[in-house]
């Protein structure tokens, strides 16, 4: 079965709508969504564009609208079924080029479907894509040991460890806490205690 295939109807109720065998329910996405925004906020970075990545149903538009009200989202899909029901852009975070550059960029759950050559790859489209802040969120070995439910899980995923990541992200990005990385070159004020402890 292709990729495009894959992501189709049956996926979306099994992991998504249906309570019992879904990965992540809205409410969860929308908490995320505004922690994301009140910590970027925080940090005085301006969001006139947003670049959802792999943007699903869409849960994380409304929450991140109402910090930035004065952004523009942009939601880019690879499910064909997701871009005809949805209106999203269809494309892959591998290679997808938009238009210019993001303030803030969101890519939740979409690289561990990615081999690590592609994987390598979407992690420098997105550091090309972003000029402020980009949130990032993939389940890692660690997590898959003590946190996934596989019954609640997609588990048709390439498995890797947080240093493998960490080495790849941190070429461009500052981590700053809970996903959030900050491009090196955009200024930001951050307290010492408030930042990731090493």
């Amino acid at each position: 079965m292709k990729n495009k295939e894959r992501f189709d109807a049956s996926y979306y109720r099994r992991f998504y709508m249906h309570a019992a065998t879904r990965a992540m329910s809205k409410p969860e996405t929308e908490r995320r969504a505004v922690l994301i925004a009140a910590l970027v906020a925080q940090l005085e970075i301006p969001v006139k564009r947003i670049l959802d990545v792999g943007c699903g149903l869409g849960w994380f538009k409304k929450p991140l609208l109402k910090t930035f009200s004065k952004a523009r989202y942009e939601g880019v899909e690879y499910s064909q079924y997701l871009c005809e029901k949805m209106g999203w852009q269809h494309g892959s975070v591998v290679d997808y080029v938009g238009h210019g550059q993001y303030d803030l960029v969101i890519c939740c759950d979409v690289i561990q479907y990615l081999n690590n050559h592609d994987a390598t790859t979407a992690i420098n489209n997105l550091a090309q894509l972003c000029c402020g802040a980009l949130f990032i969120h993939i389940p890692t070995q660690r997590d898959w040991r003590t946190l996934m439910d596989p019954s609640g899980t997609d588990t048709k995923v390439h498995v890797r460890s947080a240093q493998w990541y960490r080495r790849r992200l941190s070429q461009h990005f500052t981590h700053i806490g809970n996903g959030v990385l900050v491009k090196y070159e955009v200024p930001f004020l951050q307290w010492e205690l408030a930042a990731p402890w090493k």
